[in-house]
């Protein structure tokens, strides 16, 4: 088993007394640390309930719901450093169907999972309510 201090040497955002909230997508950074389960296919499920993101054209505020789920290979997403990163969509324009395919693909970058899904569930604007739901492998 690792050593605390090995865990800690490759989650730089876990752990610290302060927390700086990254800005942009661009500025976030996703964190990952060993799958000791690689053997099995396993689900892993995050629910962010309160994401908020800027509509592009407009500036006015989109709230959503998140959900990523993915079947991991070598490593695991760290769950502080996906909170910061989801959190860095507050101030960023970007239409719902670009949100999950960017999040589906950092995530794929970050720790190539066997399996993913990403999907947004947006709250209504302007009477109509859009889900987007992107998978990986296609």
């Amino acid at each position: 088993m690792d050593k605390p201090s090995e865990i800690r040497s490759e989650l730089t955002l876990l752990g610290q007394s302060k927390t700086v909230y990254p800005d942009h997508p661009d500025n976030a950074r996703l964190e990952a640390f060993e799958n000791r389960y690689a053997d099995r296919d396993y689900w892993i499920q995050f629910d962010c309930p309160e994401f908020t993101a800027l509509c592009p054209m407009t500036g006015q505020p989109d709230f959503g719901h998140i959900t990523i789920r993915y079947i991991a290979d070598k490593r695991c997403v760290e769950s502080k450093s996906l909170k910061l990163y989801l959190f860095a969509f507050r101030n960023h324009g970007t239409f719902h169907e670009e949100v999950v395919n960017r999040i589906l693909d950092d995530l794929v970058s970050t720790i190539h999972p066997r399996q993913a899904i990403v999907k947004g569930v947006f709250n209504p604007r302007g009477g109509i309510s859009i889900t987007a739901e992107v998978h990986y492998p296609h």
